[in-house]
């Protein structure tokens, strides 16, 4: 990479923005209209034509939705799955059997944990936090659990160690590794993310353990009439639409009641019922079963040498495509063969709806973000790549004498990025600048770009997606353990930033 850049109004625009783009987010507001006008102005300054800077605003957003749209879809069908099987009760029967093992604190912890993260995984923390929270932990505290804790267990296992990873279905690597390059395999990354999301989160449940351990209680049903007579403090209405609004979807969607049947059953109907609660079993079982097989698949060909491993948006494609054939078994068990022909389009729709929701807004963000990339910016030009800028690659370029020259220092440095970034209460809508930033810094430093990009991953979603910031979807999890939202962040901060740090040398160490 050349070090005697000519810097262009383009260039300084583009740094301007993304200056402008980080201050929003450190004020909790919403980056999409700042993105779009910084995407306006960076076109116009590189084609000096503002009709193509007007026209650049659509293609910006186009050509990311182009890039992103495999990500809406597994969304859209892992919803339309969920919805399916909360239809038959399937969600619920999948962690029943945990309350089994729950007899003491120590007990309850262990399948807190474990349970919100297999779930958080699969489906994100969206349905693992009201399920939980409805099913395990009351069950948790009567066995001695404090609700502090079973909150701070439920937003590490779910919130932070799951949703950075998003090793299943893919969203958060997916945007990191596309705003990172072509040269960046999105497996790289997913691998990296998931290796570094165990290290964060074990860390920060270990010394969750050790730091509540003497507030654990001898079981008793009374601690579970004290916990049930404790009042909402009205933080939840507060602050649910603080921060971006992706997020607080996210928020309203795990705080709503799920009780969507769509295939009616009368009381009468005593023959439907049975049958629905024996296919409710069969799906509580192999659901998770096919989840982890998809797992296997994904992880197996690292392992075994000679195992054919999946490429591009092969994994995306089967975790949706098995989601839907199990929403279309699921259906069919509940309402029969010719009352699924329209139920299951009504499922997809819903997941339609909740992907462009949840997700819609980050468009914008990676149009913008993607012009610093010359590969992307030849596409919304519609320029041959050859002619396009490579505008952060080259502002880094002219600036790397003042890089330090140590992976450490870079690699706290993203992650310090990455943090920032989740300020807004939003994970996801950072994950456009450090990829495209990992992607820039790699190179000059001599570091693995998908190292950095998982770094950065792991600083934005532990951050902004529910474990550091009041604002963010931690509101629901407070809201469901009735604690005070700021007693849950104040307790949370010491474990999960000593563990974001051990994961980020650990990071640097084992993939350099």
């Amino acid at each position: 990479m050349q070090s005697d850049v000519v810097l262009t109004p383009a260039h300084w625009l583009y740094l301007i923005s993304v200056v402008v783009i980080i201050f929003t987010m450190i004020k909790r507001a919403n980056v999409v209209v700042p993105s779009v006008v910084g995407t306006f102005l960076v076109i116009f300054a590189i084609t000096g034509s503002p009709i193509s800077g007007i026209i650049g605003i659509f293609s910006a957003s186009f050509v990311a939705a182009k890039e992103l749209f495999n990500i809406f879809l597994v969304i859209t069908f892992m919803t339309a799955l969920l919805n399916a099987l909360k239809a038959i009760e399937a969600d619920v029967r999948m962690v029943a059997p945990f309350r089994k093992v729950m007899t003491g604190g120590t007990g309850s912890f262990i399948v807190i944990a474990l349970s919100t993260y297999l779930i958080s995984l699969f489906f994100w923390p969206t349905p693992a936090v009201p399920l939980v929270s409805a099913i395990l932990l009351p069950a948790a505290i009567a066995a001695g659990l404090p609700p502090l804790t079973g909150a701070m267990v439920i937003a590490i296992a779910g919130q932070g160690m799951a949703l950075s990873s998003d090793y299943v279905i893919g969203v958060a690597p997916g945007i990191s590794a596309k705003a990172a390059g072509a040269a960046v395999s999105l497996q790289a990354v997913a691998d990296r993310a998931m290796v570094l999301s165990v290290i964060t989160g074990l860390l920060a449940l270990g010394m969750t353990y050790f730091l509540t351990r003497k507030y654990f209680r001898t079981p008793d049903a009374a601690l579970l009439a004290a916990w049930q007579a404790r009042a909402s403090d009205g933080t939840l209405e507060e602050v649910a639409h603080t921060g971006t609004f992706d997020k607080s979807e996210l928020v309203r969607s795990a705080t709503e009641e799920q009780t969507a049947q769509p295939c009616d059953i009368t009381e009468q109907d005593a023959a439907r019922r049975a049958s629905m609660e024996k296919w409710s079993r069969v799906f509580a079982v192999v659901t998770p079963l096919a989840v982890l097989g998809i797992i296997l698949i994904m992880v197996l060909p690292s392992v075994i040498p000679g195992l054919p491993a999946l490429r591009g948006g092969e994994a995306a494609g089967l975790v949706g495509g098995v989601a839907f054939i199990l929403m279309m078994l699921a259906t069919w068990s509940a309402c029969g063969f010719k009352r699924m022909l329209d139920v299951c389009p009504e499922h997809m729709t819903d997941g339609f709806v909740f992907a462009f929701r949840a997700m819609g807004s980050v468009l914008p963000i990676a149009g913008f973000f993607f012009l610093g990339a010359n590969e992307a910016t030849a596409a919304i030009l519609g320029v041959p790549q050859s002619e396009a800028p490579n505008l952060l690659f080259e502002l880094i370029a002219s600036g790397q004498h003042l890089i330090p020259d140590n992976h450490f220092m870079v690699a706290f440095g993203v992650l310090i990025v990455g943090m920032i970034s989740g300020i807004d209460g939003s994970g996801f809508s950072g994950l456009p600048l450090t990829g495209t930033l990992s992607g820039a810094l790699g190179p000059v430093v001599n570091m693995d770009a998908a190292t950095l990009a998982a770094i950065g991953q792991m600083g934005a979603i532990w951050t902004g997606g529910g474990t550091l910031i009041a604002w963010s979807s931690l509101i629901a999890v407070a809201g469901f353990a009735r604690v005070h939202v700021l007693d849950l962040v104040r307790a949370l901060t010491l474990p999960v930033i000593i563990a974001l740090c051990v994961s980020t040398i650990c990071g640097v160490v084992m993939f350099g």
